[in-house]
């Protein structure tokens, strides 16, 4: 055989001598160099911009430990993940290229690759570092997103719960568990590309051979050494990732239910251990062919495993499953739907439910709301939702403030009484400037700030069916007290703001005056109080220019010594930020809490490697009505999991901006470990006052939740679990159209059978599983939600749990099919059409329902707007109903009357107002008409009778002549409401009434007639 040497060329002639070192070379030009410099400048500059203004933002903060160890984290990670994967691959090359052969064989096919290697040759070195760096870059960009995995394994925490099959503390599988499986994932793909530059350097440089004479490769010893090397380190890896499986099995979704179930426990475990003894078996099998030099017995090792694979790991189970669990699947299943059940109970604090048989009765009863009178008395009428726009309308004072499109519900004591109040801070708008206003100066250091927060009595309207304010007006006045009303953070604030001048200077506006010129001006006191990092250095103009793209930060005159900097404003994205490792609930509320106005954040803390427990996508449970309507309310982020806790309580102060986490609840073994790894960030329940302790209440996110898990898993029974027959489901929101979206649940004062007395409540409902099921209620649900007023700790019965179950035949209409009652009732459709004709709109309002009078009962507020033009709604009319009962009066009070019998429903509406007194001058929100002045509404106008032998033409002309009537009135209300003259409001609003009762009178003789 004969052998060429790879690198061999025809003979060459003399070589010309070598010119003198340096001779022939350019050197490189002064501008080049100038150049490469200064575009290096740039880009450091470039990144400084971005890198070193976060630190000066973590660090104003006093979260710069946040910062770092995330940073430090990462860098760390990227490092080990580059050096690994850069260093395996490369030697990998290096061994291959050293150990060729230094005579290629000549055969046709090592000759064909002759020319690869030639163009190789002199790119070799490049590809040798360049190709390893390369992989390496990406693979330390993979491993730095672990960051979050690392840090929980190196800080596990113990959990205190082992799990039902290994009898292994559960911090394995939270914390430890995703760690090594990452690792030898990471692992796994390192050696599998090590493995493949092997291949390819063996084979373009002859070290084995293919085809030929022989059918078998052919190879040298080095060659074999080095992949059979590799080939045993995949192996062992492999048999590493079969001996994980084995634990996260238990983790696994499953068709019926999660976690390992009978065939898991007895096929597949069992199979996993076997195929990873199998495979370290092969492993030795690769060591031996390296010393030994055959490739037949890993060979045979391959075959036995793939083999095994097959038949152990996928025949086996499926034998199992198919003949032993099938046929008595029911009873196979039972012990681990069990372990399923108790252990998703557990991962969604599910375990204390209090649970009651309500059988719940459909007939209203004269007396039957007696002993519910607090919480009829307390029935929200104000539909957070709808009213917005009357907030913006009354008390928007300027364009350039604005309110949420969906205000919050929250509880104020107003003279020593626990009142349900709706809640809105009058934010900073910018959209709402005139263009011609809009310029860098006034966006960026003029309207810096919104300014006061409005509050409304959630149970009481003015006579005019407007929100009755308690809290409003600029400056603000009422019965808040006295505290910080400038909004420097908020939901809706500017980008970035620059606060603070000389003494002597103030050029932002604080709030429009009459008396003071137009406007009062203020400057933020940077002296006195830190709310942004300082931006009076050149150096840190040169970056926040760079970062926010505006030269003007550079130059302008008002970025002075004294100056600040405000941005990332948003009450989420400030605790994101500082709290990586949380899920936010998507609804952020304000309180006004010992003088200032704080927003308050919910933090999660999550986990999907909880053993059996049900996994569940936090973006499907909480996503509503709500969410789908709503701008500054979201679902949570698409993440599937299967542990949840309200671990944190975060505020962030609309004034100053800082953030304070609160360790909720102390006792998650996902905060503690968190706790560890950023041991400065988080402050201690007890620091929490009592005054904020009184507006912490329970989220609305982890409810839905919980509510979602609790329809499947209120059936504690496993054979009952299995045969899935009482599956419930929350209902779709009447509210919400054509639109298949759930229901929101709603905070309402209420008293749940076996409470001694009526409390802040998140409440929800349910109906039947599946898409021809009756909406019938089946299920009511209502958690605990105020914290409580002592500081340091939370009220003891602060987030109990407590479902009523209705019997199986429940009668009780859902809240779609009282939706169909309420419009389908011919008094109601009626006058609802008549509000709806000509110029008016008409919205309903959310739909209550409260367990009272020994059954379910239902309040939907109903508000009419102008169709065009200025449009705000206001509460004309409220609907109740009970069973098959149906009330539509004016107030409250009324409605009740009509289900229930004067007398009861007198007394219930005694116990609070559901239209507000006639306010003094100067007071918020009032009116001066419509109503008794003893917090009952004035009777409703007796309609017209008709007369008697009425023709059909006199009634239709009655009717039109009302209709026009009633449309003028509506018009005339909402300009008089917009103009503040609420005496001719009230005059139009009674011109209204009698005009509907005209036309229901007139449209009654039409009927007659026909």
């Amino acid at each position: 055989m004969t052998f060429a040497n790879p690198s061999a060329r025809p003979p060459r002639g003399p070589r010309p001598p070598r010119p003198p070192r340096g001779a022939g070379r350019r050197r490189p030009s002064p501008i080049a160099v100038t150049v490469v410099v200064l575009a290096l400048v740039v880009l450091a500059v470039l990144v400084l911009a971005q890198v070193w203004t976060e630190v000066l933002w973590f660090d104003q903060l006093g979260f710069s430990q946040v910062l770092w160890t995330q940073w430090l984290t990462r860098a760390a990670l990227f490092v080990a993940g580059f050096l690994v994967m850069g260093g395996a691959v490369f030697a990998s090359l290096a061994v291959g290229y050293r150990t060729r052969p230094v005579y290629a064989p000549s055969n046709q096919e090592q000759i064909s690759l002759d020319s690869y290697r030639e163009a190789i040759e002199p790119l070799r070195r490049v590809v040798l570092v360049a190709g390893p760096a390369i992989l390496g870059l990406f693979a330390g960009i993979a491993a730095s997103q672990q960051w979050s995995t690392i840090q929980l394994w190196l800080h596990s925490t113990t959990v205190g719960t082992k799990d039902p099959q290994w009898g292994m503390d559960l911090s394995f599988y939270m914390f430890e568990l995703p760690g090594m499986r990452f690792v030898v994932s990471f692992l796994m793909a390192v050696t599998v590309l090590a493995g493949i530059a092997a291949v390819a350097t063996q084979y373009l440089y002859g070290g084995f051979r293919v085809g030929g004479s022989s059918a078998a490769p052919r190879m040298t010893r080095a060659a074999r050494v080095h992949l059979s090397s590799i080939a045993a380190v995949l192996m062992v890896l492999i048999a590493a990732n079969y001996f994980l499986d084995r634990y996260s099995i238990l983790t696994r979704e499953g068709d019926r239910f999660e976690g390992a179930s009978y065939t898991d426990v007895n096929a597949v475990i069992p199979s996993k251990g076997i195929l990873a003894v199998v495979a370290l078996l092969v492993a030795v099998m690769f060591v031996v062919t390296a010393v030994r030099g055959t490739w037949r017995i890993p060979a045979l090792g391959v075959g036995v495993m793939v083999v095994s694979a097959i038949a152990i790991g996928g025949i086996y189970p499926a034998v199992v499953q198919r003949f032993q669990v099938n046929p008595n699947q029911q009873d196979a299943e039972a012990p681990y739907i069990q372990r399923n059940i108790d252990a998703t109970l557990a991962a969604y604090d599910l375990q204390d439910v209090e649970i009651t048989d309500y059988d719940a009765s459909v007939t209203a009863e004269p007396g039957a709301l007696r002993e519910d009178a607090e919480t009829t008395a307390s029935i929200r009428l104000l539909d957070p939702q709808v009213v917005s726009d009357s907030f913006r309308q009354l008390e928007q004072i300027r364009g350039f403030y604005s309110f949420p499109d969906t205000l919050s519900v929250d509880r104020y004591d107003i003279e020593d009484e626990s009142r349900d109040t709706v809640i809105a801070v009058r934010e900073l708008d910018l959209e709402g400037l005139d263009a011609q206003r809009r310029n860098w100066t006034n966006d960026t250091t003029v309207y810096t700030h919104g300014f006061g927060v409005v509050a409304a009595y959630g149970n009481t309207t003015t006579s005019t069916g407007a929100p009755a304010f308690w809290e409003g007006g600029i400056p603000s006045s009422g019965q808040m007290g006295e505290y910080e009303p400038r909004i420097y953070f908020g939901q809706s604030s500017p980008t970035y703001s620059i606060v603070g001048a000389p003494d002597g200077q103030e050029w932002e506006l604080d709030y429009p005056d009459d008396e003071s010129g137009g406007a009062v001006n203020t400057s933020f006191p940077t002296d006195e109080v830190s709310a942004g990092p300082s931006i009076g250095s050149l150096w840190n103009k040169l970056l926040y220019a760079i970062k926010f793209g505006s030269e003007q930060i550079l130059f302008s005159e008002r970025v002075t010594p004294e100056s600040q900097i405000l941005y990332d404003r948003n009450p989420v994205d400030r605790v994101q930020k500082v709290a990586p490792y949380l899920t936010l609930d998507g609804r952020v509320y304000p309180a006004v809490v010992d003088g200032r106005v704080k927003w308050i954040v919910d933090g999660y803390t999550t986990s999907d490697q909880y053993p059996y427990a049900a996994a569940q996508s936090l973006e499907d449970a909480t996503t509503d009505s709500l969410t789908q309507a709503s701008a500054t309310i979201e679902a949570l982020q698409p993440e599937t999991v299967n542990y949840i806790r309200n671990s944190v309580k975060a505020t962030v102060d609309a004034y100053d901006g800082s953030v304070t986490l609160y360790a909720w609840d102390a006792e998650d073994p996902v905060l503690q470990s968190w706790s560890k790894v950023f041991d400065t960030s988080l402050s201690p329940v007890s620091e929490i006052s009592s005054e904020l302790m009184n507006h912490i209440r329970y989220p609305e996110d982890l409810f839905k939740v919980q509510r979602t898990l609790l329809g499947t898993y209120h059936v504690t029974d496993p054979g009952q679990f299995f045969s899935g027959n009482d599956a419930w489901r929350t209902p779709n929101d009447p509210t919400a159209g054509d639109q298949n979206v759930a229901q929101p649940p709603y905070y309402l004062t209420l008293e749940m059978p076996g409470q001694d007395a009526a409390a802040f409540s998140l409440m929800s409902s349910y109906v039947p599983a599946g898409a021809n099921a009756r909406d019938v209620l089946t299920g009511y649900v209502a958690v605990d939600a105020e914290a409580g007023s002592t500081a340091g700790e939370p009220a003891d019965g602060y987030g109990q749990i407590r479902l009523l179950e209705l019997p199986r035949d429940s009668t009780v209409p859902g809240p779609n099919q009282m939706n169909n009652n309420f419009t389908s009732n011919p008094e109601v459709s009626q006058q609802l059409n008549l509000l709806r004709q000509g110029d008016s709109e008409v919205i309903q309002g959310n739909l209550l329902t409260l367990p009272v009078g020994g059954g379910l009962l239902y309040v939907q507020p109903v508000y009419v707007q102008a169709a065009t033009g200025t449009q705000f709604p206001l509460l004309q009319r409220v609907l109740v109903a009970f069973g098959d009962e149906i009330g539509f009066a004016s107030t409250l009070d009324e409605a009740l009357d009509q289900v229930f019998g004067g007398d009861d429903g007198t007394e219930a509406g005694d116990a609070g107002n559901d239209i507000a007194p006639p306010p003094t001058d100067g007071d918020t929100g009032g009116d001066t008409g419509g109503d008794t002045g003893d917090g009952t509404a004035t009777p409703a106008p007796t309609p017209t009778q008709p007369a008697d032998g009425g023709d059909s033409a006199d009634a239709q002309t009655r009717l039109s002549q009302a209709l026009e009537d009633a449309n003028q009135a509506i018009l005339d209300g909402q300009r008089a409401l917009a103009d503040g003259d609420f005496a001719a409001y009230g005059e139009a609003q009674d011109r209204l009434q009698e005009a509907l009762d005209a036309a229901v009178a007139a449209d009654n003789d039409l009927n007659a007639g026909g």
